[in-house]
């Protein structure tokens, strides 16, 4: 009997010994898990604020075509030989172009046809045009409008501490006929004060305008104009300036519900507005329209009747959280709207 009690003691004390050790393993991962979590969690600056764009794009873009009137007829040779508007012309007669000056330069140096490379969708190809002589001016002209240069306004997202770039828009910088992606051989990324807001209303998106700190620093040389976003890399930055960092949410942490995004309205000073986010699609990675968003804030709705143009990039805060940037406008009800998830941008600027 004695035996049986020792064997049963021994058995629970054995068991309780299994069991504490268990749970030491237990809280052991259990903080081993707390302790990634904290390492992995990434923290951003977020903007609001209104900056410029200015982009300088790869090549010479041609953004319209016209017609020549000679003292003969009336033609239009780019036209004629197969450029289109989109295209970028890379080289004329084996030397590149670089600035829209180039092309005239380079067709009144020759008179003759001139072998013009251009890219289009990624693909380059050759044409061979032959000026027309402008019957007023008396200059050889390819009939072609070209430029490479973009400028316009949109609002700060982010600045990344640990990478010191800078996202923002949300979405791209797109050839406005074509609608193609443009790409960014160099640029910059400017304060910007706000002057006026022009009210949005049903069939007419509103827009902010202002006007760039051309005399100051840039805040960021651009390195990339992608679907998701503008980025650049900061330049002298002072952190301090820019806000406080706060933690990134992640889609499967976003919820239906009240949060509020940070802008410019008036001058350079950044302001927070409520809305409310009304749908979540986490089922596309590289969406740019995940986040519905509509205006709640009275104050927003009574200034610019809701999202305008130039708002772009205003970035979408939830419980302490920096969960996306506003995106896009419905035409139809500029009270509401859609946004990008962060990690998409984070993402894309690689």
């Amino acid at each position: 009997m004695k035996r049986n009690i020792g064997k049963t003691l021994l058995l629970f004390c054995f068991t309780i010994a299994v069991i504490g050790v268990g749970g030491l393993i237990i809280e052991k991962e259990n903080q081993a898990q707390d302790a990634v979590q904290v390492v992995s969690q990434k923290m951003l600056i977020p903007g609001g604020q209104s900056i410029g764009v200015k982009m300088n794009v790869k090549g010479v873009l041609v953004v319209g075509l016209e017609e020549i009137e000679t003292a003969d007829s009336v033609e239009s040779p780019g036209f004629n030989a197969g450029i289109q508007i989109g295209d970028k012309i890379l080289s004329i007669d084996n030397k590149e172009v670089l600035y829209a000056e180039d092309v005239t330069a380079l067709v009144s140096e020759s008179g003759n046809t001139v072998k013009i490379k251009v890219c289009r969708k990624d693909e380059e190809l050759e044409f061979k045009v032959t000026p027309a002589k402008d019957y007023s001016s008396g200059e050889y002209k390819l009939g072609i409008w070209v430029k490479e240069k973009i400028a316009g306004i949109g609002t700060l997202s982010f600045y990344d501490p640990e990478t010191n770039i800078f996202g923002s828009l949300g979405h791209g910088i797109y050839e406005t006929k074509t609608k193609e992606l443009l790409e960014v051989k160099d640029g910059e990324l400017l304060w910007t004060e706000v002057k006026s807001i022009k009210e949005g209303v049903s069939g007419s998106p509103g827009e902010i305008r202002g006007i760039f700190y051309d005399g100051e620093s840039p805040v960021g040389s651009l390195y990339k104009n992608s679907a998701f976003g503008l980025f650049a890399a900061g330049i002298d930055v002072n952190e301090k300036s820019l806000g406080t960092p706060m933690p990134i949410a992640y889609k499967e942490q976003i919820k239906k519900g009240e949060a509020y995004i940070l802008t410019t309205l008036d001058g350079n000073k950044v302001e927070k507005f409520d809305i409310k986010i009304t749908g979540i699609n986490t089922n596309s990675k590289q969406d740019n329209k995940g986040i519905e968003i509509e205006v709640i804030d009275k104050e927003l709705l009574e200034n610019c009747g809701g999202i305008v143009q130039g708002m772009s990039g205003s970035p979408i805060i939830q419980d302490g959280k920096l969960l996306g940037a506003v995106t896009h406008v419905l035409v139809n009800d500029p009270t509401r709207g859609y946004g990008i998830f962060i990690e998409n941008m984070l993402e894309a600027a690689g």
